[in-house]
């Protein structure tokens, strides 16, 4: 392969602030350093906590670029002389600290996972950041297992047809909430066994009538906030909480606690970008054993909703913000 080009285009904010502030500029294309690679960027996951960062409330970690995307896929270009895999022309996708929204981005080798063979690298840069932080929390943290049930919130998004196929696929249960009776179908679609609409129906009255007054095993949950009490009203003995974001908020007035001792429940949580490459490389290791055999064979896959142009992110992120898509949004290069 040639050699990559001197500069490259990449997306930046102008500030904190809304989907305004998001210019794109001509820079310098960076070299990989120990450990890492460098991959030429066809497409770039958008996250919300992408649209978070572009805000001013969730700043890149301390020696990271600022440049906004957490998940990549393309063709590796350049190694460091201490990387055996991947290799230069192979095509992957990646988990990445930042520096998604480029042409290039260096990503640390340990993170690199090989393009699953039924996707487009377009559709697998719908894959690391939600298939990373669905199996570490619904199955690590929350040690969902076959034959029990969960309930996702957020259905329809990103993270949540991914939870939807994992956890039907691990043999559980699946109930999801999502804002619309489409989005109620889509989860169907994806193996729920029923969707609440979140906007017309108390998901806790449902969960309970559904499972005979036992509640559910695991919930998955980003929204926070009132949430929080009702999840617990929701949960069955034993059941497992956990926490990915605070959609609505991190605080909690008047919170009854009490459930947590009465039912013996586990409230738990985590974030994944600020964690070491060390801590996420086993993630990538238990994605590599049992989620990419999944999605090779096409039983798993993101569900891409759109793709804009590096130079229409100010269009992806106000679709991200208005919640009206089904799956994942896409930002292709053009590569």
């Amino acid at each position: 392969m040639t050699a990559p080009p001197a500069t490259m285009r990449q997306i930046r904010f102008a500030g904190a602030g809304g989907p305004e502030v998001i210019k794109i500029e001509t820079a310098e294309t960076p070299r990989p350093g120990p450990g890492q690679v460098l991959i030429e960027v066809v497409a770039a996951g958008v996250n919300r906590p992408d649209c978070q960062q572009r805000a001013g409330r969730y700043p890149p970690p301390p020696g990271a670029t600022e440049i906004p995307g957490l998940e990549v896929a393309g063709r590796v270009v350049s190694v460091a002389d201490d990387v055996s895999w991947p290799k230069v022309g192979d095509e992957v996708c990646a988990l990445v600290v930042s520096g998604g929204y480029a042409e290039f981005c260096v990503a640390d080798a340990a993170l690199c996972l090989p393009r699953p063979k039924p996707l487009s690298l377009i559709e697998a840069a719908g894959v690391p950041e939600t298939y990373f932080t669905v199996y570490d929390n619904v199955f690590t943290r929350g040690r969902l297992k076959a034959g029990e049930s969960f309930l996702v919130h957020g259905g329809s998004s990103g993270i949540g047809s991914t939870a939807i196929q994992l956890a039907r696929q691990a043999g559980a249960t699946v109930y999801a909430t999502a804002g619309s009776q489409e989005k109620c179908e889509f989860c169907l679609s994806l193996g729920a066994t029923a969707a609440i609409d979140y906007r017309r129906q108390d998901f806790v009255a449902e969960i309970k009538q559904m499972t005979d007054k036992r509640g559910v095993d695991v919930i998955l949950d980003m929204i926070g906030g009132s949430y929080v009490q009702r999840n617990f009203s929701a949960l069955a003995v034993e059941g497992r909480l956990v926490q990915i974001a605070f959609q609505q908020s991190s605080k909690v007035e008047e919170l009854n606690l009490l459930p947590i001792m009465v039912k013996r429940l586990t409230y738990t949580g985590s974030t994944l970008r600020p964690r070491s490459t060390q801590l996420k490389a086993a993630i990538a290791e238990g994605l590599k054993a049992n989620i990419w055999p999944m999605l090779d064979r096409g039983a798993v896959k993101p569900l891409v909703h759109a793709t804009f142009p590096l130079e229409e992110a100010q269009k992806a992120h106000e679709l991200m913000e208005s919640s009206a898509h089904l799956g994942k949004i896409i930002l292709v290069t053009g590569r």
